[in-house]
This record gives C-alpha cells, sequence and structure tokens, in this order.
C-alpha cells in the first residue's frame, strides 16, 4: 500500500509540474481547429498498424508497424509486382510501458538494396494487407514535402490531404508528431492517422518538445519516440536517434536535437563535425540541416529559445556552407534571407520556419513590428512547404497554406546553392580549423 501511495504521490507531482509549464506560455493562442476522433476497430492480433517508413542507409529503407500479438515476427516480404514477394527481411521488434500504458509489439525491418524510383509492394509480417511505396529518385529533380508540429486535429488532417496532393519523394518533419503529451494511445492514433502517407513514401522526422515525455523517477525522456520512429542514426554513425544524416539524390540531410546537449563538447556536436567531415559536395551539392526550436523567428511566440543552440551551432553550419535550415516549434510560417550572426549574408543559410502543420494549440498570430531587415515573409496560416530540388545549382521554394487549394503557391523564391558562389572555397580553411579542434 505505501509502494502504491508513493507512486501516486510522484505521479501527481508530475502532473503538477506539466501543467506549470503549460501555464507558463507568455502568448495566448486563438480557438484551435477540433481534435480528430478515432472510431474504436477490433482488428487481427497480427494485423500490422501505424505503417510508417523511412531511409535506411544508401538504397535501403526501414519498415515499421505494431501489432497487439507479441507473437507475431519482424519480418517483410516485398517485391516489385503486386502479391509476388521475391524478397524478405528479418527486422527486429521493441515494446516499452509507461505508467498503465502498455505497447504493442513495434517491428523494425530494414529492406533491400532497392532499386532507385521503383515501387515496391511489401506485406508486414506475413500477415495483413498489402502496402507498396515508392523510392526516391538517384538524381536531381527531387522534391521534399516539408511539415512540422502535426498533432491530430482537423488542421492536421487538411495539412495531409493536401500533401497527399504533392509529387513528393520524402517528407522531412522538424518535430512535434503526435501531440500525445503522455497520453500514450495518442501515438497509436496518429501512428494510424499519417500511415496512409507514410506508408507509401519515407518520412524522415526529428524529436520537438512535445515528444519529451518524462516523468521524473519514472519514465526516461523519449522512450515513446525513440521506440516508434527509429531513423538512420546508426547508418550515419551517431549514437542517439535524437540525431542523424542521410542522402538522398544529391542532398545531404543533417537532422539535429534541440533537445539534447549540444555544446561544443557533447556527443552530438562531436557527431556532427564528423558528419560534416564526410560531406561530399561534388556528390551531395545541396546542404540541408533540420531541427525544431528555430534561432531567426520574428514571432512573439518562443523567442529566444534558440539562442544558446546557435551560439554553439551556427558557426559551424555557416563554415560548412549549409544552404537551408528548417525549423517548426513556432506555429506560424516564416522565410528569412540568407542570414548568419542575427543579419542577412550573402553566405548564410536561409531558415525557414514550418511549424504549421495543424496542432492542437491553435496558430501563433503575433508578430514583431516592424520585421527585422532579414525576414523575407511571415504569415500565421497552417499549410505546407515543398522544396524542388532541380539540379545541383538551382530550387524552387513553395509554401501552401491550407485555407487555398494545393496548387496555390502562398510563397515561392528559387534558391541558388552555395556550392558555385565562392562561399565555400573563402571559407574552406576555416571549416578545417573547426572540424579539426579537440
Amino acid at each position: 500500500m505505501e509502494k502504491w501511495a508513493r507512486s501516486l504521490l510522484l505521479l501527481t507531482l508530475s502532473l503538477l509540474i506539466i501543467f506549470a509549464s503549460v501555464a507558463a506560455d507568455d502568448y495566448v493562442r486563438p480557438k484551435p481547429r477540433e481534435a480528430l476522433q478515432f472510431p474504436w476497430e477490433r482488428k487481427s492480433s497480427s494485423q500490422p498498424e501505424q505503417v510508417h517508413i523511412s531511409l535506411a542507409g544508401d538504397k535501403h529503407m526501414r519498415v515499421t508497424w505494431v501489432t497487439s500479438d507479441k507473437s507475431s515476427p519482424s519480418f517483410v516480404e516485398y517485391g516489385t509486382s503486386p502479391g509476388k514477394y521475391s524478397y524478405l527481411g528479418q527486422g527486429e521488434s521493441t515494446s516499452y510501458s509507461y505508467i498503465m500504458y502498455r505497447s504493442g509489439k513495434i517491428h523494425h525491418t530494414v529492406i533491400g538494396p532497392l532499386e532507385a524510383d521503383t515501387l515496391y509492394y511489401y506485406r508486414c509480417g506475413g500477415a495483413g494487407p498489402e502496402f507498396h511505396l515508392k523510392t526516391p529518385p538517384a538524381h536531381f529533380p527531387i522534391t521534399f514535402a516539408v511539415a512540422g508540429d502535426l498533432g491530430q486535429t482537423g488542421w492536421t488532417k487538411s495539412t495531409l490531404d493536401h500533401i497527399d496532393q504533392c509529387k513528393y519523394a520524402v517528407h522531412l518533419l522538424p518535430g512535434d508528431l503526435s501531440y500525445a503529451d503522455y497520453m500514450q494511445h495518442k501515438w497509436d492514433t496518429f501512428g494510424e492517422l499519417v500511415q496512409p502517407l507514410a506508408s507509401v513514401r519515407p518520412w524522415m522526422v526529428t524529436q520537438g518538445n512535445h515528444e519529451k515525455e518524462n516523468i521524473p523517477f519514472i519514465v526516461d525522456e523519449f522512450v515513446s519516440f525513440n521506440s516508434r520512429w527509429k531513423m538512420p542514426y546508426e547508418e550515419s554513425g551517431s549514437n542517439s536517434n535524437l540525431y542523424y544524416s542521410f542522402e538522398v539524390a544529391g542532398v545531404h540531410a543533417i537532422m539535429l536535437g534541440s533537445y539534447t546537449d549540444y555544446d561544443r563538447y557533447s556527443d552530438q556536436y562531436r557527431w556532427l563535425k564528423a558528419d560534416l567531415a564526410k560531406v561530399d559536395r561534388e556528390r551531395t551539392p545541396w546542404l540541408i540541416v533540420l531541427f525544431h526550436v528555430p534561432w531567426y523567428n520574428s514571432n512573439d511566440a518562443h523567442q529566444h529559445e534558440g539562442d544558446d543552440m546557435m551560439a554553439e551551432m551556427e558557426p559551424l553550419l555557416y563554415a560548412s556552407g549549409v544552404d537551408i535550415v528548417f525549423t517548426g516549434h513556432v506555429h506560424a510560417y516564416e522565410r528569412t534571407k540568407r542570414v548568419n550572426n542575427g543579419k542577412s549574408d550573402p553566405c548564410g543559410p536561409i531558415h525557414i520556419t514550418i511549424g504549421d502543420g495543424g496542432n492542437r494549440e491553435g496558430l501563433a498570430r503575433k508578430y514583431k513590428d516592424p520585421s527585422p531587415e532579414w525576414s523575407v515573409f511571415r504569415e500565421a496560416s497552417f499549410g505546407h512547404g515543398e522544396l524542388q530540388m532541380v539540379n545541383s545549382s538551382h530550387a524552387l521554394w513553395t509554401w501552401h497554406r491550407n485555407d487555398d487549394d494545393e496548387p496555390t503557391r502562398s510563397d515561392e523564391v528559387w534558391l541558388n546553392s552555395l556550392v558555385n558562389s565562392g562561399c565555400l572555397k573563402k571559407r574552406h580553411e576555416e571549416l578545417r580549423k573547426m572540424l579539426l579542434e579537440p
């Protein structure tokens, strides 16, 4: 009885901490759109649910799904014709507990090598329906869909419907996926919500603050996120699922963690230096970075929250010639000029805040007035972005608000890669010294 009382006290204290942190927000969001309702349906215990795919190293994909049957096998059958599976991938599984919640069996299976720009048909664990996936192209052009801070509201559904109309190859998500916020069944409903898209095109994600579901002395942080959304961190030489990189069709993408150590003595910083040292701009002329908390933000919401990470990492990203930085967290859209050290710089990256996927907290409508000189376009609307890498030097970025048809481009700009700008040559020695620092 005493043990139960102690557990109840710890849970109560943890909930008080959570509610206090929510109440500490210093801005008021407008009324959000309705939450989606998910009718309960009985499925076979071996039926694959929450199916999604992600890139897993060169020419490989990771297929993830959940079953309630703990004895279900972790293999994927696949081939290039419907119902004809010429190949078999064996995988692994995990599960986790969260107070009274027990997850299903979470399967992760890597398949490949796969041909580029090819349609594959696959089945998970020898049961359930057949799925299909499309591998990204090996060369330009390639299109990315970009949307963060998704959640599970009517706005989320609208965003996903728009993305589904986009002819994209990979989805990039800079944090805040399910907005489960300690209610673990909402991770399950989120998995079902995104399955129609995430089972067909790879989703590459990083963590946001809403993934940080730790309860002191009871549950470690990120256990839900790390168990369900395994990314290619091992394939990219990282020791943590919270930061990793991948390459696809001439693009080197780096996914960083805003909520894990990032100072110059941290594992993440050391990994970032090692990863940047491997970048070959002849093979991958475009270099993009994603993380959750923006460094350049003219919205009243979440001011200065990224300052510490910016102070540590911006010099390294600048010296490396990063082209574009995508972030979320602020529930609005903003695009900057090329910028560095707080001001416009033709050799700096363009920063795009796109935390407008459809979360339940609503939009952050209030901006600083006047806007900073580095801010080009800003708007508090839900939507998504599309990044089309046309070739090694030119890309087209468009942002689409949900209030319009998907073909309507609310913001549009042609971007030039830094690879042929002279900026990289100018900073080569600076970068070399930074990478050699202990």
